[in-house]
């Protein structure tokens, strides 16, 4: 597990880490006081504080905007006399407090029910950084650069103004972008705050991909409501999506075939060591709805390929189409992936 928890930490960092860098980070600070990862508010070139607002991008205020001052506290809660009030039962009445002092934020939970999260770890205290993400109830705010021309009476105003729209187009409470909010970041937060639902991905090309959670645990998953992928392979495959929107619709009361029942933690370890090796095969692949066929004449000798590449052409022969072999494939999409290119490049096989 250490190569795992370097290579996560890598993920959500942007830098690499080795697994004894991961052990003095988090030994040498303690957990409530440890920084999430991110970009640390500057100063600008005239020495005065930067500008910053907390930007709805998940949430029945998705859109809405929140201004962070300096010497100016926020008070976030449900009671309408804070700062921002935010009315939504898993949100407490006095649940957090943000305040910018000099050139550094700080978020701290009030002792709320239901928890403060940021990047996906539930904290006491900690700092904020551009482009870290608070989940606090069912909205998340990310930390962007402001202009500073709002002030957070106006704010008030506005957050109550989107979510009087949202309600009008009768939209859902949890939805966003996963370009704003990666997949993994996303089950990192509901995973981390024990949410319950349905997690539904819809990407561009048309595929819809549901993730299935009861208290933050995953029990199934499937893509296009295909009965070919097993769950565990849907949710490596959307992990790979980069463009799309999701929606957490409301927990599924039914019983589904073949459940499972895996933590996000350790969805996440095994999902990111197949995405950076898929990314790194990525500039050899077809298009993953391309025709794929046999060579004609064969003139490559089928006793140099092993079982696991036999079976591999065995199904180009039946299928021929990517996608489909992808599907009807026992082994994980990279491993299907990595005999596919090893195939083309031996004169096996082709794409039309």
């Amino acid at each position: 597990m250490r190569e795992r928890d370097a290579l996560l930490l890598t993920r959500f960092t942007g830098r690499r880490y080795s697994f004894p860098e991961v052990l003095r980070t988090l030994a040498m600070t303690p957990p409530e006081m440890q920084d999430p990862p991110g970009k640390a508010p500057a100063a600008s070139s005239k020495g005065a504080p930067r500008s910053f607002v907390l930007r709805f991008i998940s949430g029945k205020y998705q859109g809405g905007e929140f201004p962070v001052t300096p010497d100016k506290p926020i008070v976030v809660g449900r009671s309408s006399d804070l700062d921002m009030v935010l009315v939504e039962d898993m949100v407490s009445r006095k649940h957090a407090r943000i305040a910018m002092q000099s050139d550094q934020i700080w978020i701290e939970d009030l002792g709320s029910t239901n928890g403060t999260f940021v990047n996906g770890e539930k904290i006491k205290r900690g700092r904020l950084k551009e482009g870290d993400r608070v989940l606090i109830g069912t909205s998340i705010l990310k930390l962007i650069a402001g202009d500073g021309a709002s002030d957070n009476t106006d704010a008030k105003m506005q957050l109550e103004n989107v979510a009087a729209a949202r309600r009008g187009s009768q939209q859902r409470t949890m939805s966003g972008s996963i370009e704003e909010v990666p997949l993994p970041d996303l089950l990192q937060l509901f995973g981390t705050s024990k949410k319950s639902g349905v997690l539904v991905i819809r990407t561009h090309d048309e595929d819809a991909g549901r993730i299935f959670m009861r208290k933050g645990v995953i029990y199934h998953a499937s893509i296009n409501e295909s009965d070919d992928v097993p769950a565990m392979k849907s949710i490596y495959r959307m992990l790979t999506w980069e463009k799309g929107l999701f929606d957490l619709d409301p927990a599924d009361p039914r019983e589904l075939p073949n459940e499972i029942n895996v933590s996000v933690q350790e969805v996440l370890m095994e999902g990111m060591r197949q995405l950076d090796e898929f990314n790194q095969l990525r500039d050899s692949l077809p298009d993953m709805k391309a025709r794929i066929t046999i060579m004609l004449p064969l003139v490559a000798p089928l006793r140099d390929l092993k079982p696991e590449q036999l079976d591999i052409l065995q199904l180009v022969h039946n299928y021929g189409h990517i996608d489909a072999v992808l599907n009807k494939a026992t082994a994980t999409d990279l491993d299907t992936l990595q005999g596919l290119v090893k195939l083309m490049k031996a004169s096996y096989i082709r794409t039309e």
